[in-house]
């Protein structure tokens, strides 16, 4: 009878989202539980009664405080009163290691969490901000979990992984807010996280009568009218309808604007779209209100830095009180969008006639005026439209306006399914049907473009990510993949350099046929570099990088110590450098910026990479290669900056590398490179030198750090 209940029941991923719902319940009502009896043990009324009558007073707040406290009951640092002696207890607890029982029964929930995210999308077990969760909840302690979590959640490196784990963000702000030991910020977020609908009132204090004047900051956001390029705007639509306002959005994601068009409908009215893009997967925007990590509180505090912006960008457009307005998003623009469109103010200053959003979730939200049109896009394998606890096309309270789409897309994997460009592609050839739906509902619209205006979106609450390192003069550069922005910023990286000493006459051999570039010598042995990245988050977008460099020396005088003195220069002094015999790289806009712009010949291929510990693993399978084992012990060594030497044509191409980490060298390395075939330039020439028959001489780590790349400079040799 069990196993007829288990076929014909909710599938295996829906019993564990249940299961979690109803964890993170009982954590909250514990969490309840231990902020009403932190509330009475420091209650006036108590501690007057104890000072009155001391013999019972006093063992009644010794009853109270021990089960705050005790192991066996509510948990170490469950302190939340709001006098000093309360947050004083508290940190004792915290110090002394001590979890509260809530936070232990939170990190439960997550584990559900997690295990019915895996189920839908195992390649999440690649991602690195993943991989660092998994190994924080799966340790074998609650508590042990609990601590890693908040080290996770103190760290800038993995919030910034984390925030792109968009399947799990409503129950990790959850178990945040469990973990900081306060009160729920937002009933919303609460909601969210439990998997129940939000509170159906709408929300308030982001109206149009709380604008700030134009250009001012409000809340954080910021807005400034921006040119458009003469192939943006040969790019954007001259008419009005769905897919070209998908597809301006589309041109125009990846530069932190939102687009206003004026349309002029059939019957001669003229009205108004605002077209707002989502995040853009691997690039940070922190100085910009379109922000992954801005999308948590974007999600569940409906006056968020973009939501500000947006409403900034409107009124500088001059968009007239009263006038029609349709509203268009993707992903984060679309909840942004949306908390625009529940507002009470924002709605009596326009009339918002249409709201209309792809890859977002919009069910439990229900605009201010029930007269606006909603309608949804979203692929069922895009797990960003599961934030608000429900799955795409699951039963729900319809709203008298609202269209609704949800199909199962092509592809499967994140973020991939989440492109707005997937999307565009979908409706075109899998649901072809909603295109007519939606544009028969934008009827007023469906005319020419009078005026289009784009403003650049910021966020003056913070500064801009990696800053003071990163914020660096920058010029766009053209390539065959598109424009890229010169330095190449990379704000979360790691990296292993092992280096192997081998014999000079044979480096001398994986150096161009040039009599003036040497391999530096040490003794008769020179140096080569197998190096290993996994790049996160960088401007041209998350890659990993395996590559092999041999050290040589000044291309004009070279002398027998440079190597050592240049350790003393500026790296942009260094007169040696490493000259880059293979690379490989695992997009193809990495490949395309090594080629064109370093000059380093560059080939694809997909690797997964954790480097974040002592013990090294790295496995490329499409190159047959590997490497893993313990880097042994290691100190503190200064930054390693690089310069690196590529080759095009008669000339030689300089690029400087500029790092910021807390690097390490470890002396005796246990690490072994293996060659399973030789697939590619690369391990070709790994295979030549029989580098996988020794151990390198050292390694030289860099568990996280933040770099910038400059274009290659061409020299005359």
């Amino acid at each position: 009878m069990a196993a007829r209940r288990r076929a014909s029941g909710p599938p295996t991923k829906e019993l564990l989202r249940e299961c979690a719902r109803e964890v993170v319940d009982v954590a909250e009502g514990i969490r309840g539980v231990s902020a009403r009896t932190s509330s009475v043990l420091f209650a006036p009324a108590l501690t007057g009664s104890a000072h009155r009558r001391p013999r019972t007073g006093y063992a009644a707040r010794w009853a109270l405080l021990r089960a705050l406290t005790d192991k066996r009951g509510l948990g170490g640092s469950a302190i939340v009163a709001p006098d000093g002696a309360g947050h004083l207890l508290g940190a004792a607890g915290e110090m002394l290691g001590r979890e509260s029982l809530a936070a232990t029964v939170a990190v439960t929930s997550l584990r559900l969490r997690i295990a019915a995210v895996l189920l839908d999308h195992p390649e999440f077990e690649h991602d690195p901000g993943m991989r660092r969760l998994i190994g924080a909840v799966g340790t074998g302690s609650d508590r042990a979990a609990v601590r890693a979590l908040r080290a996770l959640f103190k760290d800038r490196g993995a919030r910034r992984a984390l925030s792109g784990l968009t399947p799990i963000l409503a129950e990790l702000l959850a178990v945040r807010s469990l973990l900081d030991e306060g009160p729920p910020d937002d009933d919303t977020a609460w909601a969210l996280a439990a998997g129940r609908a939000p509170a159906a009132g709408p929300p308030t204090g982001i109206g149009a009568s709380y604008l700030p004047a134009p250009g001012q900051s409000g809340g954080g956001g910021t807005t400034h009218a921006v040119e458009l390029s003469a192939r943006e705007r040969q790019g954007i639509a001259a008419e009005g309808s769905f897919l070209d306002f998908l597809r301006n959005i589309d041109l125009l994601s990846a530069g932190g604007r939102v687009l206003v068009q004026e349309v002029r409908g059939p019957d001669g009215v003229l009205r108004y779209v605002v077209q707002a893009p989502g995040t853009t997967p691997g690039r940070p925007r922190d100085d910009s209100a379109q922000d992954v990590a801005d999308a948590w509180r974007n999600l569940f505090l409906t006056d968020s830095p973009y939501t500000r912006s947006l409403l900034l960008a409107i009124r500088e457009h001059g968009i007239p009180r009263g006038a029609d307005l349709a509203l268009v998003g993707h992903g984060e623009g679309g909840i942004a969008l949306m908390n625009l469109a529940r507002d009470d103010e924002f709605c009596r200053a326009y009339r918002v006639t249409h709201l209309i959003v792809v890859a977002a979730p919009v069910d439990g939200r229900r605009p201010a005026d029930p007269r606006t049109w909603v309608a949804g896009i979203t692929d069922r394998h895009d797990i960003v439209p599961l934030l608000d606890g429900r799955d795409p096309g699951a039963a729900f309270g319809p709203h008298p306006n609202r269209y609704e789409v949800a199909y199962a897309g092509p592809v499967r994997e994140f973020p991939r399914c989440h492109l707005l460009r997937g999307y565009i592609d979908h409706l075109e050839t899998v649901i072809p049907h909603a295109i007519r739906d939606i544009d028969r509902a934008l009827t007023p619209y469906r005319g020419p473009v009078e005026r289009t205006r784009a403003y650049r979106l910021g966020d003056r609450a913070r500064p801009p990510e990696g800053h003071p390192f990163l914020t660096v003069p920058t010029t766009s550069l053209a390539t065959s993949a598109g424009p890229v922005d010169m330095p190449v910023r990379y704000y979360d990286s790691s990296a292993a350099h092992l280096c192997f000493p081998l014999d000079a006459d044979v480096a001398r051999g994986l150096l161009p046929d040039v009599a003036w570039m040497g391999p530096t010598r040490f003794g008769r042995r020179a140096l080569a570099v197998l190096s290993l990245y996994e790049h996160r988050c960088t401007t041209i977008g998350p890659y990993t990088e395996l590559g092999l460099s041999v050290l040589v020396d000044d291309l004009w005088r070279p002398h027998p110590y440079d190597a050592a003195v240049d350790l003393l220069r500026r790296a942009d002094l260094r007169r040696t450098g490493r000259y880059v015999v293979a690379l490989a790289v695992g997009t193809e806009e990495a490949r395309t910026v090594a080629d064109e712009v370093w000059a380093q010949p560059a080939e694809l291929g997909s690797a997964e990479i954790d480097l974040e510990g002592r013990r090294l693993r790295a496995e490329a399978p499409e190159l047959g290669l590997s490497v893993t084992g313990d880097a042994g012990p290691g100190v503190r060594c200064p930054e390693p900056d690089w310069v690196l030497y590529g080759r095009r044509g008669d000339s030689t191409v300089r690029t400087l590398v500029r790092t910021h980490g807390k690097p390490r060298v470890h002396a005796r390395p246990r690490v072994r490179l293996r060659l399973d075939g030789a697939h590619g330039a690369l391990a070709r020439h790994l295979q030549i030198l029989e580098l996988d028959s020794v151990r390198p001489g050292f390694v030289l780590s860099g568990p996280r750090f933040m770099a910038h790349r400059s274009a290659g400079a061409v020299l005359p040799r």
